[in-house]
């Protein structure tokens, strides 16, 4: 088998004009970098955005294992067996991380025969807009601490300084560091502490930004930290919007590249979902659902974490609504979940498939509870047993849901096409009543304690000391209302990454709430969760070279 890499080199790009073309939209609406590399204009959305919007497809899946789930490869097969139906499709995906590249994750273009491309390119830079948002964001924290070396005329509290530095890459040295050492004109000694940048809040409000204006304005409204009276100071008191902005101001326009079916796809935004709120941005979803009578998004790690996130902080910020959702599970997962080692995950088991299978059962209940349609998708393996695979669809069908078999990763799109089948049928057929989980304006304890017992199945929630006064202080200042993005494990419907499964009786212990005033919500971390992670004993860096004609190896 070829790896992905190998696969992406051999399959030959249309031309992005040529991508374009096939979306809608005009030459003039179009930036190119190089032969397969795009930006769109903002007189593309002015053109386009009466326009009727097609349908919202949400591929989200079941909590990650080692095993894998391959969400992104089903969001790109769906794409591309829809498109083999004849299907106007257009997708809407985040952005890599250099974290996760060099890491231990991997890249977010896809894989086998179900790759968005040029992938090299995607997964390493893209057009920037990681870079422009961690110069955004350090440019707020280099005048903050210039303020502060230059008098301090807002009396910033330099104990009570709430934004960080960020970068994007796994390193743990810098979760906690200390700035302004030395001399006197280094400026003045305090601790602070690095995120990755998909974790930063400049991400999350590029993603939920309806145009520049709305971005600069969101970026006046964030709270740096606090002066010594124990009042907001915001950026627009720094009068640092408008730079930041500047920064921005190619980013905030969408990435379009293509399939290696030459389906359209948008690449916008890639905040993590265990640490952000998981979603592309709004822009390229708005414009995928314009230009395409499909548009399929996706949503980051499982359900729990990013189509919650979607369906209670994207879906009201944008004001739109899926027509299905997409549950990705393999049999693989189901096993593990189950108690199989993972080295053992080849054999057939039913008994502990069984087992394991409550965790999509209650992923899929969760998205039910939306009121959307919901089909599950079986990411299909070749040690995958009949027994087996017939077991998740007697399940599934008890449970009210559709299930299909997904060989996307090695037939690409025709491996879609059973699924596509049933993604149309279900939006055809079922009326989709979107409601959220909870509504914005219930207490920050009351919004906390529902995700947690409602789509986490916990059975209540407790609060750190430190917790319980930042709960307080931003509900005495009136900015409580918002919706709630949890940082939590992956790996676990709990805040424990050990308890698999479906498991009960548990409670969820919040740490720190943080509020992220320009992005427009609240953040609860929970558990051990970092906003910095490290690198693996080997990481994926080790594997990665390039030769002296540019050709790189090791990219998955």
């Amino acid at each position: 088998m070829l790896s992905d890499i190998e696969i992406a080199w051999s399959v030959k790009m249309d031309p992005i004009m040529e991508i374009a073309k096939k979306a809608g939209i005009e030459e003039r609406e179009v930036e190119c970098y190089g032969k397969y590399k795009a930006k769109v204009s903002k007189e593309l959305w002015a053109r386009v955005k009466d326009y009727q919007d097609g349908k919202l497809v949400l591929v989200t899946a079941i909590n990650p294992t080692p095993a894998g789930e391959g969400k992104t490869t089903t969001t790109i097969g769906l794409g591309d067996a829809l498109a083999r139906m004849g299907k106007k499709c257009v997708l809407a995906l985040r952005e890599p991380s250099l974290g996760p590249v060099m890491g231990i994750k991997g890249g977010a273009a896809g894989g086998g025969y179900s790759q968005v491309v040029p992938m090299e390119d995607i997964n390493l830079h893209f057009t920037g807009d990681m870079h422009a948002i961690t110069a955004a964001n350090n440019l707020l924290s280099a005048m903050i601490d210039n303020h502060i070396h230059q008098g301090n005329e807002l009396d910033i509290d330099v104990n009570n300084i709430v934004w960080k530095r960020v970068l994007d890459m796994n390193d743990r040295a810098l979760r906690q560091t200390v700035v302004g050492l030395g001399a006197k004109a280094n400026g003045v000694p305090r601790e602070d502490g690095f995120m990755i940048t998909v974790a930063s809040e400049i991400m999350a409000i590029l993603c939920l930004a309806e145009d520049l204006e709305d971005l600069k304005k969101r970026f006046g409204e964030i709270i740096i930290g606090y002066n010594r009276s124990g009042e907001p100071v915001k950026a627009s008191d720094l009068n640092a919007q408008g730079a930041m902005a500047a920064l921005m101001k190619d980013a905030i326009k969408p990435n379009l590249v293509q399939t290696l079916e030459h389906t359209p796809v948008f690449i916008h935004g890639g905040p993590f979902a265990n640490i952000a709120h998981g979603c592309n941005s709004i822009r390229a979803t708005k414009l995928a659902m314009k230009l395409g009578d499909y548009a399929i998004t996706e949503a980051g790690f499982g359900a729990d974490l990013g189509a919650e996130k979607f369906m209670d902080i994207k879906c009201r910020a944008a004001g739109i609504s899926p027509d299905a959702v997409v549950v990705v599970a393999t049999v693989r997962a189901l096993k593990y979940n189950g108690g199989v080692a993972k080295t053992d995950l080849k054999e057939e088991n039913v008994d502990a498939l069984l087992r394991g299978i409550v965790n999509l059962e209650k992923h899929i209940e969760n998205m039910k509870s939306y009121g959307v349609p919901v089909v599950v998708a079986i990411n299909r393996f070749d040690t995958d047993t009949d027994a087996e695979l017939s077991a998740i669809k007697e399940r599934c069908a008890a449970l009210g849901a559709k299930c299909a078999m997904s060989e996307v990763f090695a037939k690409g799109g025709e491996g879609g096409i059973e699924l596509a089948g049933m993604v149309i049928d279900s939006i055809e057929n079922e009326k989709s009543n979107y409601a959220p989980a909870y509504d914005v304006n219930d207490s920050i304890k009351d919004k906390i304690n529902t995700i947690v017992t409602k789509i986490y199945g916990g059975s209540g929630v407790v609060y750190s000391t430190k917790a319980e006064r930042q709960i307080r202080e931003i509900e005495s200042l009136g900015l409580d209302k918002k919706p709630v993005c949890m940082a939590k494990t992956q790996y676990s419907l709990s805040d424990n990454a050990s308890l698999l499964g479906r498991p009960e009786g548990f409670t969820v212990t919040v740490n720190t709430v943080r509020l992220s005033n320009g992005a427009g919500f609240i953040v609860a971390e929970t558990g051990n969760i970092m906003v910095m992670p490290g690198l693996p004993k080997v990481p994926a860096a080790n594997n990665i070279d390039i030769d002296g004609n540019g050709k790189i190896t090791g990219l998955f």
